[in-house]
């Protein structure tokens, strides 16, 4: 399919738009009756897009055609539409696409010989077939990587509001954590923790584990690090609310924490000495 031509298709079907996209919306009824809802919450005008789209494969426009795919994908992901919408769509297009391109050929390739016939008929559906199927891979792998992305950053902000550091006064403050830490979590804990002791200008964290019944021992060790790093801050860690498995654990792995911090059996009787102290 030659340059020429790849043109006058485009511009065959530009000159039959309004029954283009009739046909269209006729093919996929699930989005037809979504068209406009995508529109105003996305601001994504289908019709016009697809336009594009098919101009980009009947013209070979490979790299046109994958950056608007990723486009799409971003699009798409960013204002929470479904994929099976977007299958639908897509497949409603390569049909309408091929229904168009039988109307031209019926126009438009008399007087050519059987044998130039079929060359021409097999270009033009490996071409077609090849740029949407291009189009539809490459979607996915944007609208993927973008709600991959998001989720992690959803993830990740909901881990920092999961280490809450509690100033309780000027140089002192309390870490309570709760839940299962795994090791994507002490991550998290690690960088707060560093971060706020700096900007915070805090001497002395207090660390409650009461509501951490357990911890892997991967976790364990790194929490040893995190301690260390406290240390190496100029701030004393404390840690109270140790519960009987966890310390069970620690004595079977010969892991201590008593090198980088003090202990203490509550979080109630660790602030009575500290404000006891300070009120003397």
């Amino acid at each position: 399919m030659g340059k020429f031509q790849q043109k006058e298709i485009t511009e065959f079907i530009v000159s039959h738009r309004e029954e283009f996209q009739n046909r269209l919306l006729s093919e996929a009824v699930e989005v037809a009756a979504k068209i406009n809802d995508i529109l105003q919450s996305g601001n994504i005008d289908l019709l016009k897009n697809a336009e594009k789209m098919v101009a980009f494969v009947v013209e070979g426009k490979d790299s046109e055609l994958i950056s608007f795919a990723e486009q799409e994908g971003i699009a798409w992901a960013e204002h929470a539409l479904t994929l099976t919408l977007k299958l639908e769509w897509v497949h409603a297009i390569r049909r309408t696409v091929w229904y168009y391109l039988f109307e031209y050929d019926q126009l438009n390739t008399h007087g050519l010989n059987i044998s130039d016939y079929r060359s021409m008929i097999y270009e033009m559906e490996k071409q077609i077939n090849d740029g949407i199927d291009k189009f539809l891979n490459t979607f996915f792998i944007s609208y993927s990587s973008y709600k991959d992305e998001l989720i992690s950053a959803q993830r990740k902000m909901v881990e920092h509001l999961s280490v809450p550091i509690i100033p309780i006064s000027p140089h002192i403050a309390v870490l309570p954590l709760i839940g299962m830490i795994d090791v994507y979590r002490m991550d998290t804990i690690e960088e707060k923790i560093l971060t706020d002791i700096s900007n915070l200008k805090i001497r002395t964290l207090i660390m409650d584990l009461s509501g951490i019944t357990d911890m892997g021992i991967e976790v364990i060790h790194h929490f040893q690090r995190v301690l260390s790093g406290i240390s190496l801050m100029g701030c004393e860690a404390v840690i109270t609310g140790l519960r009987a498995e966890l310390v069970r654990k620690m004595i079977h792995l010969d892991v201590s924490f008593d090198e980088y911090a003090s202990t203490n059996g509550t979080l109630q009787q660790t602030l009575n000495e500290y404000f006891s102290t300070a009120s003397v």
